[in-house]
């Protein structure tokens, strides 16, 4: 900030000055708020004579530091239409720069050089002193305030405060400063005078040397000015230019880093180096031109906000603003003052903003801490509660300003020798640092080891159940410390190096995992939600033998939309080039054995969007074959865990956080469970997160501190639910059980000239689900968009992935089970992944499977409807054309029959060749030991030229013939001459059922399944 020099009557020293010291001191009246000297040599009128912008005294300038501390004051306050005062700070880097500028250009006009000892001793004692106040204060009060974990990064903040880089430690945890007033830390402000201290640091040395090469010269003023004047300007371009470009890309870098900002100063510094003092100009011209400066400043208070890009182009207007109100009081030749009765100047001269004035720079640094740390222990607070603390924060500040600033700056002693001032400077900058090494010690030893926790220590994670870790004998877990503490939790990320890629990156690296050599790889796709799952995926594909690819994105939404990014302070571009690449990658990549994708689920409230953009990035992935899981998005604390814990170790219980805001609905997960997202799993491990159905969700369980942050899982949380993790992917059938290799379908013809497509014959662990290299879910009532509604059937139950209704035995067969919860009924429908099996030319498609049916008969098997059969690929690609795209019910069964039957449907809805919506049927054929056991149910689609026919077996039995003359040879083609998907199902209820005379009610039965001991897809004759 530009408390550059102070205010109020100098005292006369005894002795005379030397020559250097006709410049005042900061004691001096001429110095408060003024570019602050006496006159040097030659007049003021002269071109090569001192500054043209003399030493009087600018109250103007004082006022206008008022308005500049009001505007950051008000914004901090957040008093409503003050969103915009952020631009305060603007104010004041110009003020600063026309004040250095012109004192440091009279002393070396003056005397032909800068005396860089003078200048920071008397910087030193009129800044450091207050500003080290303010942070013994906060380091002391952030020690009994805040939590020890907020501590220990307040004593960090301390620390980069004392030493003037408190901007840099701020961009490089990537603050967003238009969010102030929600950030905890109680230094965040100190960002402003770290640039200050680092541009009088940059700008004395450089102006120094200047001086020494042009202090030869003739006419010695003019020179140093022009030479000078050059410089700025150059500076002033380069800057603006890196503004622009950092505004594009780094929102924080281009808003607290010194380099962006130096512009600002320099039109300050060119406002005392041009010869304004020789335009004498018209007096209403000056009018107006001081009311508009000033009408820009609040301008930009009242409309800027936190989505306005800042600084870049916007930030033009407040500081040609301020310039502008400089400039129309500058005095010009001949003349002792420039205010006007009516000018903007005469109103910032008035007693009120002068004092205010005075007080801004101790105002400036007490009101920020006192609001932090009042919100730290009393919780959020609203705008007048803001502004009454803000206003009693004057009463520090004036007691700093009369009992360390004044007697400091006034100090005779103190002021004599340069090396004085420094000292008390040094002084100043040892305290603070002193009081924050110490407490930040002490909490840090409080807290307990920030070391990496050893995962190879943990306790194991229970697979299921409610509790989180695994406990063989059911009792309680003993105490102990929590894991990870919470310093070591703020730093528990997963172990996956630079693979979750930075908002700028737009290209993943190859980051492989576990065995990279192994042609089989799992692929964790999407942002930092996903990235917290990969080491309980690392750990998962390693045991398969298997690699594990991340293509993680930090802060990018998986589904295509295109986004903000906070840290860039604009459209998230990066995001929406890296997302084409990564699927681009899959693409043209081998086929993944496995996708899983995760994502936050916050980035839009627009569901109809949501879904949209989802499919647009589900479209690409699903082409690639590979089975797709996607994780529910885990809860969302929304305020920072390990910092509460840190303040509650021994009742953690106070930072459960709202289940409602931390989990709200999960579009995505929603619809696949609905059906209307096909090709895709969900799995979620929220029922262990936040258990329960009560109003909160725990931020500790068993001991572990569940989050690292306000949003994602600690890497040690990650790791003990990977038991968890791992049944779930075993059970959506996506995941084979680890040892168990997946069956791999032959490639040669058999000795029976039979080439085999496709076998499964369901061996696997009780209870697990089929193979996800083979088998896909149909969930819900009807195909995505619901076509038709209840399957087109009529059928109630609802179809899902839960291994209640769709499991292995353990024994080599398939369970496909009905099951009722009061009176909704639910069951299992499970497709081929693959949709190509189709004849070769001229040869024979053989589609088999041995079945058993539900073991269920009369009144008990009403409404029962097992089926086994297929449907052509095309349906797939927007779930319309049927019956035109083919279908063959290989067997099907209603109500408990000693009866199954076969049928083909092709053509059109009504009538056509296959007499819709019947269907070429066989009729009913007697089978009364296929309830229970296992026969073999085939179809045949043969395209032998001149036998052209489909044909139904049951074991090795023809007992059903279509043949290719029972219609047109366009209805055939497009009925059986192209891929199909096979489909296994237990359907309730429906058209059918109730057309054999049976309709489920209170007596049917559930739990009989149809048991499936193995399909097989073969082929056979000519191909090509």
């Amino acid at each position: 900030m530009p408390f550059l020099l102070a205010h109020g009557p100098r005292r006369k020293r005894s002795a005379p000055p030397p020559p250097s010291a006709t410049l005042p001191l900061p004691g001096s009246p001429v110095g408060a708020g003024s570019s602050g000297g006496s006159v040097g040599t030659g007049s003021s009128g002269s071109e090569s004579g001192p500054s043209p912008h003399r030493s009087t005294f600018r109250p103007d300038i004082e006022g206008l530091r008022a308005v500049a501390v009001l505007a950051v004051l008000a914004f901090h306050a957040q008093i409503p239409g003050t969103a915009g005062g952020f631009v305060g700070v603007d104010v004041f880097f110009v003020i600063s720069g026309y004040l250095i500028t012109g004192l440091l250009v009279r002393e070396a006009i003056a005397t032909g050089r800068i005396r860089l000892g003078d200048f920071f001793s008397r910087r030193a004692r009129r800044l450091l002193p207050s500003a080290a106040v303010v942070l013994a204060a906060v380091a002391v009060a952030g020690a009994w305030l805040t939590v020890p974990l907020l501590r220990a990064d307040l004593e960090q903040d301390v620390l980069a405060a004392a030493l003037s880089v408190a901007n840099w430690r701020f961009v490089s945890q990537q603050t967003d400063y238009l969010a102030a007033g929600h950030d905890q830390s109680p230094l965040l402000h100190f960002w402003s005078l770290a640039v200050e201290e680092q541009f009088y640091l940059f700008w004395a040395p450089l102006l120094a040397v200047i001086v020494l090469v042009a202090a030869r010269a003739v006419r010695r003023g003019r020179a140093v000015r022009a030479v000078v004047a050059l410089t700025t300007a150059a500076v002033a371009l380069a800057s603006f230019a890196l503004s622009l470009h950092w505004t594009r890309d780094s929102v924080s870098l281009a808003y607290l880093g010194t380099p962006s900002r130096v512009w600002q100063f320099a039109v300050g510094a060119l406002l005392a180096l041009l010869p304004w003092h020789l335009l004498r100009g018209p007096r209403p011209l000056r009018l107006v031109c001081g009311w508009a400066g000033a009408a820009a400043i609040v301008w930009c208070v009242v409309s800027y906000d936190a989505s306005t890009p800042y600084p870049g182009y916007a930030a033009l207007v407040p500081t040609l603003g301020t310039a502008a109100v400089i400039l129309a009081a500058i005095p010009g030749r001949g003349e002792r003052e420039a205010q006007g009765a009516h000018g903007v100047g005469r109103l910032l001269s008035g007693r009120a903003f002068r004092a205010v004035g005075r007080l801004s720079y101790n105002l400036y640094l007490w009101h920020w801490p006192v609001l932090v740390l009042a919100e730290a222990r009393l919780g959020a607070l609203g705008w007048p509660a803001k502004t009454a603390l803000t206003l009693a924060a004057a009463l520090p500040a004036l007691a700093t300003m009369r009992w360390v600033e004044q007697p400091l700056r006034r100090s005779r002693t103190v002021s004599e020798l340069p090396r004085r001032g420094l000292a008390v400077g040094i002084s100043a900058i040892v305290l603070p640092v002193v009081l924050a090494l110490v407490v930040g010690t002490t909490t840090l030893h409080l807290m307990g080891p920030a070391t990496p926790v050893d995962a190879k220590g943990l306790p194991p994670g229970a697979a299921a159940g409610p509790s989180l870790l695994a406990r063989a004998d059911g009792s309680p877990l003993a105490d102990g410390p929590l894991v990870p503490g919470p310093a070591q939790a703020r730093k528990d990320f997963p172990p996956d190096g630079a693979c979750q890629v930075a908002p700028a990156v737009t290209h993943s690296p190859e980051c492989l995992f576990g065995a990279v050599d192994s042609p089989d790889r799992v692929v964790l796709l999407g942002d930092s939600h996903a990235g917290q799952w990969f080491s309980p995926l690392l750990a998962l594909a390693s045991q398969r033998g298997w690699a594990l690819q991340e293509l993680v994105k930090q802060g990018c939404p998986l589904p295509e939309l295109t986004v903000r990014n906070p840290q860039l302070g604009r459209e998230y571009r990066e995001c929406d080039t890296w997302r084409a690449d990564a699927l681009d990658r899959l693409r043209t990549g081998p086929k993944p054995r496995l996708i899983v994708i995760a994502s936050l689920n916050r980035y839009t409230a627009d569901r109809e969007l949501l879904s949209a953009a989802w499919e647009k990035t589900l479209k690409p992935l699903r082409a690639t074959g590979a089975p797709i899981v996607y994780i529910e998005d885990t809860p969302v604390p929304g305020t920072d865990i390990p910092a509460c814990v840190s303040g509650a170790p021994d009742s953690t219980a106070a930072c459960a956080f709202s289940r409602a805001e931390a989990v709200p609905a999960d579009e995505l997960a929603r619809r696949i469970t609905a059906g209307a997202v096909p090709g895709v799993r969900s799995v979620g491990v929220n029922q262990v997160l936040c258990p329960g159905n009560g109003p909160t969700c725990p931020a500790v369980r068993d001991r572990i501190l569940l989050y690292r942050d306000d949003a994602h899982l600690t890497n040690v949380a990650a790791i003990v639910l990977a038991p968890r993790l791992e049944r779930l992917l075993t059970e959506s059938g996506a995941l084979p059980p680890a040892g168990v290799p997946a069956p791999a379908p032959s490639a040669a013809p058999g000795a029976d000239g039979w080439t085999e497509l496709l076998r499964d014959d369901f061996d696997g662990p009780a209870n697990s689900r089929p193979s996800p290299a083979h088998w896909s879910y149909d969930l819900g009532t009807c195909y995505p968009g619901c076509p038709a509604p209840r399957w087109g059937t009529g059928e109630i139950e609802t179809m899902t992935d839960s291994t209640d209704n769709v499991r292995l035995d353990g024994k080599g067969a398939l369970e496909i089970v009905p099951t009722r919860e009061g009176e909704q009924w639910s069951s299992g429908r499970i497709t081929t992944v693959r949709s190509d099996f189709a004849p070769p030319p001229g040869g024979v498609l053989r589609i088999e499977a041995s079945i058993a049916l539900p073991d269920v008969t009369g009144p008990k098997a009403a409404g029962y409807w097992p089926a086994f059969w297929t449907l052509g690929a095309d349906l797939r690609d927007g779930y319309t054309g049927w019956p035109g795209v083919g279908e063959l019910d290989v067997m099907e069964s209603v109500n408990g029959r000693d009866a199954f039957f076969g049928s083909m449907h092709c053509g059109v809805l009504e009538g056509g060749p296959c007499e819709e919506p019947v269907g070429l049927t066989s009729g009913p054929q007697a089978c009364a030991d296929c309830r229970g056991a296992f026969r073999t149910y085939a179809v045949e689609v043969d395209l032998t030229p001149g036998a052209e026919e489909v044909r139904w077996y049951l074991d090795d039995r023809v007992y059903h013939r279509v043949r290719a003359d029972a219609m047109d040879a366009g209805t055939w083609k497009r009925a059986v001459d192209h891929g199909v998907f096979l489909i296994l199902n237990v359907a309730v209820g429906g058209k059918l059922p109730e057309a054999d005379g049976a309709t489920v009610g209170p007596a049917t039965e559930p739990g009989h399944p149809m048991r499936v001991d193995r399909v097989r897809v073969s082929v056979k004759g000519r191909a090509g």
